[in-house]
């Protein structure tokens, strides 16, 4: 089911509830290593909370990144700094979206592991009501 990420994969078996850093740190990076100025995992991570809370470009990407530097810095190593849009653009550019969506489901079902219950997704689109406009 999951596309083979080769030896790495094997160190999602021991590590149980392991944060999503950990997940997108073993992709392997499709860049040149003289041009790997910034950590492909500080931008993807940027990238996958940029996207959490509203993103749509490579420019808000940076933006975010920028506005968010203090808190992100709290687990992100920012070698080279806040990667540019045209970084982050260069980036997806070449990432395989296989192994980063496979790293990125298998993060979200050990989240669900680690609860009793069911996780249930809420739309906030429907908590607003937008899904009637007859009853608004």
């Amino acid at each position: 089911m999951f596309y083979t990420l080769g030896k790495k994969l094997g160190m999602l078996d021991k590590a149980p509830g392991a944060t999503l850093g950990f997940h997108l740190s073993i992709i392997t990076d499709p860049r040149v290593k003289r041009t790997q100025a910034h950590s492909l995992e500080d931008s993807l991570m940027i990238a996958v909370c940029a996207v959490r809370c509203g993103a749509e470009t490579f420019v808000d990407f940076e933006r975010f990144g920028k506005d968010k530097r203090e808190w992100l810095s709290t687990f992100l190593s920012f070698r080279g700094g806040i990667p540019s849009h045209d970084t982050f653009g260069r980036v997806f550019a070449l990432l395989d979206p296989r192994p980063f969506s496979e790293s990125f489901s298998r993060w979200t079902h050990g989240l669900r592991k680690q609860f009793d219950a069911e996780i249930v997704a809420i739309d906030g689109k429907t908590l607003r009501r937008s899904h009637n406009r007859a009853n608004a």
